[in-house]
């Protein structure tokens, strides 16, 4: 990873969260040196205090921030995707790499506001990403090749896990189950830490007891490799407490609820990709 980077220069339009939390993570894990990186931001005032946190360069001209770099991130609102490809389509080469985060923003989009053939990833992050335990998934758009998905994969690596999606026709799923997960996980702790609470316990010790659960078992699932479900079995022992909460869970139709928002933030994205097509 450090040698794939070395001597990279790295600009990042948008320090937002995911943005700032990518430069942190290039920097604190000595991938990328303050030298290496440099961002933008519309305002001066924000130019000046993310320039302060992070010690880097930051600047308000996009179109000078493109032309000093080798990789690009474009780290904006998808709303906001069409004026920053206005501004530096022209300027970006085939030499160059450019990586998107912008949800529901199909790569073939962003290919076609570009004058020369430019190789562009598609990256899809969650906010975990602030704390180094993130998910990002990949794609590579028509002129992306191996060598660009692991540049690309190299540079979110200090924000947590790398993975690679094929079909960039999956990456509305992705959105809908990984961008959007963490706010499906804060609606369960919040409402584990209501359960215990109802039963006596202190707001902030249920909290943590929940949030705990959830870390520990999303951990375990990762580490050991094994279905959910052998998982969920090894703590359901015959006639002890697990399986009656699991019983209001099903009649809660928790499983249910769960899949249907995954379907539902799927089909808005799709909508708005279409959207951006049009």
């Amino acid at each position: 990873m450090e040698l794939m980077l070395a001597g990279k220069r790295i600009g990042i339009i948008g320090l937002r969260t995911i943005g700032t939390a990518l430069a942190q993570g290039l920097l604190e894990s000595g991938l990328a040196t303050p030298e290496q990186l440099s961002g933008s931001t519309a305002h001066l005032e924000s130019a000046r205090a993310k320039g302060e946190l992070l010690g880097i360069q930051v600047l308000t001209d996009n179109r000078a921030l493109v032309k000093g770099a080798d990789v690009v991130i474009l780290a904006v609102k998808p709303k906001t995707v069409p004026k920053v490809l206005s501004e530096i389509g022209e300027l970006l080469t085939s030499q160059q790499l450019l990586i998107s985060v912008a949800a529901a923003t199909p790569t073939r989009l962003i290919e076609a506001r570009l004058a020369q053939p430019v190789p562009v990833v598609r990256a899809m992050p969650n906010t975990p990403c602030r704390i180094g335990q993130g998910m990002t998934a990949l794609c590579a758009g028509a002129y992306a090749g191996e060598e660009h998905l692991e540049l690309a994969r190299a540079i979110f690596s200090p924000v947590g896990r790398v993975a690679l999606v094929e079909d960039e026709e999956l990456m509305d799923a992705v959105t809908a189950l990984s961008g959007s997960g963490p706010a499906y996980a804060y609606i369960i702790i919040e409402s584990l830490a209501e359960g215990g609470v109802k039963m006596g316990l202190p707001r902030k010790l249920a909290t943590e007891l929940a949030a705990q659960a959830l870390l520990g078992g999303a951990a375990l699932v990762l580490a050991s490799g094994e279905h959910p479900a052998l998982l969920k079995d090894d703590v359901t022992t015959p006639a002890g407490v697990t399986i009656d909460g699991l019983i209001a869970l099903e009649e809660g139709g928790l499983r249910v609820a769960l899949i249907k928002a995954v379907m539902a933030a799927t089909e808005r994205g799709k909508a708005l990709s279409d959207g951006h097509l049009r």
